[in-house]
């Protein structure tokens, strides 16, 4: 893509261990590069079942000139089309979720099904065929309740990540949740800085009071005996602890090896799946280690001091407590603005202020947010300068080099 010759070059300057070259992360040509090509090329994490629960209920995906509406049919399936009506391209979706029987254009009221099929249209020539005007579908992947979708039309492989992060998101029956609290945070920060700042907790012990009452540091780029990384963390009692713990949920039937971003088909791995212990006796991620929902949402109760973890690559990580999820999307909306949609989601026979209270559930991540989008634009506004140089990455922050990996690899395909 000759266009993109300059990204070409800043790519070509990737050091393993260090962070990207400058333009790459405040560039508007870089911006241009993640949202019209790289983006498009790979999974993008876009929501979950309950965001789309009943039939007729849609969301809005966004990535850069392009919406995606994702549905949920008659037929109990989910799909995803482009919000483009098929006859002169307007948006049939203006708002940015809501219900409806049929997907009908504001413009000239062309009227679609909940399954993209063109249902109806006035005054059309002779020989013109409704079944050849539908929406035009977007891939999507229904991966246990996690929607992902891909705006290629040659998608990359997705079946070891789908089997990988199924079998465990599975326990938590996404199918049975409601959305109880979505938040949407806009961050002036390059949205690869606000990935990077989430894939480590090498800032955490200074910044996030409120997430280390029941988050342990261990298993976020430190302290897993599997990550290797001994001259990090030489802690006894600690890997005392996890291993019973790791015992414990044998005897349940949960427990699975750490999964680490695997390659697959000679591509960067993109998902990590982590059985991790709560600190502190914490059973939930809450600011008293209680649990926020009265209401479990597995089958072994409220009392468990574990939480699952799943990160995939670019724009997503998630964490299924007993009682909860939050589950965590982002896409960038310029180079120094990236949008972090954050959703709370509780059993769906719980009552707002009888099982759960809304605050109380989202303080935790709420306040992580935006301490975490006050980094961010630290660390977005010093990459700016003329005195910034790719900085090495501490023993800590391995999974910020994988993300960045990932980016490249990405990066250097969508390229061709």
């Amino acid at each position: 893509m000759q266009q993109f010759d300059t990204i070409a070059r800043l790519l070509e300057k990737n050091r393993p261990g260090y962070t990207l070259p400058r333009d790459l992360y405040v560039g508007e040509e870089a911006y241009r590069f993640d949202a019209e090509v790289m983006l498009k090329s790979v999974w993008l994490y876009a929501g979950t079942v309950a965001h789309a629960k009943k039939p007729g209920d849609w969301f809005i995906f966004e990535l850069g000139n392009n919406q995606v509406i994702i549905v949920r049919g008659r037929d109990g399936e989910v799909r995803a089309f482009y919000n483009s009506c098929r006859h002169r391209g307007a948006r049939v979706c203006e708002a940015t979720s809501g219900n409806a029987p049929r997907l009908i254009c504001p413009y000239h009221f062309w009227t679609y099904g909940l399954d993209g099929r063109l249902l109806a249209a006035r005054n059309m020539p002779e020989g013109f065929e409704k079944s050849e005007h539908g929406l035009v579908p977007v891939a999507i992947e229904n991966v246990a309740g996690l929607l992902f979708v891909c705006l290629s039309d040659n998608p990359p492989p997705f079946g070891q990540a789908k089997a990988d992060i199924a079998e465990q998101v599975g326990l938590y029956n996404l199918d049975k949740l409601k959305v109880a609290v979505q938040d949407t945070l806009i961050e002036p920060a390059n949205w690869k800085l606000v990935m990077e700042n989430n894939r480590e907790c090498y800032h955490c012990d200074q910044n996030h009071p409120e997430l280390l009452k029941s988050l342990s540091t261990y298993g976020f780029g430190k302290g897993l005996p599997e990550d290797g990384e001994t001259d990090v963390v030489d802690d006894v009692a600690f890997d005392a602890m996890l291993e019973a713990q790791r015992q414990h949920w044998r005897d349940l039937g949960v427990f699975h090896e750490l999964i680490e971003f695997p390659e697959e088909h000679g591509r960067a791995g993109w998902h990590r799946v982590a059985r991790l212990p709560l600190a502190h006796g914490a059973v939930s991620q809450t600011l008293d280690g209680k649990p926020a929902c009265r209401i479990p949402i597995w089958e072994h109760g409220l009392d468990e001091q574990s939480s699952l973890s799943v990160w995939t690559q670019p724009n997503s990580w998630h964490h299924f407590c007993n009682d909860h999820v939050v589950t965590f999307s982002l896409t960038p909306l310029g180079p120094d603005k990236t949008l972090l949609r954050t959703s709370w989601l509780v059993h769906e026979d719980a009552v707002e202020g009888v099982d759960y209270d809304p605050d109380n559930l989202a303080a935790v991540w709420r306040a992580t947010n935006n301490q975490d989008s006050y980094l961010s634009a630290v660390n977005h506004r010093g990459i700016t300068s003329d005195g910034y140089r790719q900085g090495i990455y501490s023993v800590e922050e391995k999974l910020v080099d994988a993300f960045k990996t990932f980016y490249v690899d990405a990066s250097v395909r969508a390229l061709g």
